[in-house]
C-alpha cells in the first residue's frame, strides 16, 4: 500500500514539475513571478485528475474528495488570476526576491518554481489515499470531511472577496482592511485554507493508512505560520502600510478567527 501511494506520489511531482517549468518560461517573458502561485493552486486539480484516472478504488471513495479538491483548487487559481498574479504587477515579495538575487533571478527562480513542485506533489498526500485504497467508515467522516471542505472554500472565498472589494474603493489606500473577517483574523484567508487541508485529513481516516495525510496541514501550518504565509507577508504590509498595521496587529488574531483585543 504504501509503495503505491509513493508511485501516485511520483506521477504527482511530474505533473507539477511540468507545469511549472511552463509557468517559469512564462514568467521569463512577464517579468511576473506571481504567476507561480497560480501554477501550485492550478496544480492539484491536475493531480486529483489523475489520481481518478489511476484509481484502484470505487468511485464513492474518491469522488467527493476529488470533486472539493478541484473545487478549491480552482477558485483560488481563478482568483489570483483575477487578482493579476498572472498578467498584473509583479507582487512586492517576488519584486523583493528579484532585487535580492539581481544576476541571478532567473535561475533561482527557476529552483523556486520547481521547489513549489515538489511541494505540490507532497502535499498531495492528503487526498491521495481515498484514490489506493478503499474506505472502511460507514460513511460519516466522509461526510465531515466534506463538509469541513466547503466551509473552507466558502470562508476562503469570502475573505477574498471582503479584502477585493475593500481595495477597490479609493478611500482605502494607504489603510488596513479591518472589515468583515479581517476584523476577526488578520489573515482569515490562510485560516481556511488551512481548514481545508484539515477536512482533507477527516476524509482520509475512513481508510487504512488516512492517518498520513496528517503531514500535509502540518507542513501547511508550518508554512503559514513560520515562513512563506504570515511573516512574509505581515513584512510587506508594515514596509506599506506602516503603523496602521502595527496598530491592526496588536488587536487582530494573527490566524485563527477571534474577538479583538483591547488596544
Amino acid at each position: 500500500m504504501i509503495g503505491a501511494i509513493l508511485v501516485r506520489l511520483g506521477e504527482a511531482w511530474l505533473v507539477c514539475a511540468v507545469i511549472q517549468l511552463v509557468l517559469w518560461f512564462v514568467q521569463e517573458r512577464t517579468r511576473n513571478a506571481g504567476i507561480v502561485d497560480v501554477g501550485w493552486a492550478a496544480s492539484f486539480t491536475a493531480v486529483a485528475a489523475l489520481f481518478g484516472l489511476t484509481a484502484d478504488t470505487s468511485r464513492l471513495s474518491f469522488l467527493p474528495i476529488g470533486l472539493v479538491v478541484v473545487l478549491w483548487s480552482t477558485r483560488l487559481a481563478s482568483y489570483l488570476v483575477t487578482r493579476g498574479a498572472a498578467t498584473g504587477t509583479e507582487e512586492g515579495r517576488y519584486v523583493t526576491l528579484r532585487q535580492r538575487w539581481a544576476l541571478h533571478a532567473n535561475k533561482r527562480f527557476f529552483v523556486f518554481f520547481q521547489a513549489q513542485a515538489a511541494l505540490a506533489a507532497v502535499l498531495s498526500i492528503a487526498f491521495v489515499v481515498p484514490f489506493v485504497t478503499e474506505a472502511w467508515d460507514n460513511g460519516a467522516l466522509r461526510i465531515l470531511g466534506v463538509i469541513m471542505s466547503l466551509g473552507g472554500v466558502f470562508g476562503e472565498a469570502m475573505a477574498d472577496a471582503q479584502l477585493a472589494r475593500w481595495k477597490r474603493d479609493p478611500a482605502n489606500r494607504g489603510k488596513v482592511c479591518d472589515t468583515g473577517l479581517w476584523s476577526y483574523s488578520r489573515h482569515p484567508n490562510y485560516f481556511f485554507q488551512w481548514m481545508m487541508w484539515m477536512s482533507y485529513l477527516v476524509f482520509a481516516l475512513a481508510s487504512p493508512y488516512g492517518y498520513l495525510a496528517i503531514i500535509s496541514p502540518a507542513i501547511i501550518l508550518y508554512l503559514l505560520l513560520r515562513v512563506t504565509g504570515i511573516p512574509i507577508t505581515e513584512e510587506q504590509s508594515i514596509r506599506s502600510r506602516g503603523d496602521a498595521f502595527r496598530e491592526y496587529q496588536k488587536t487582530t488574531s494573527a490566524f485563527v478567527p477571534w474577538f479583538k483585543k483591547k488596544g
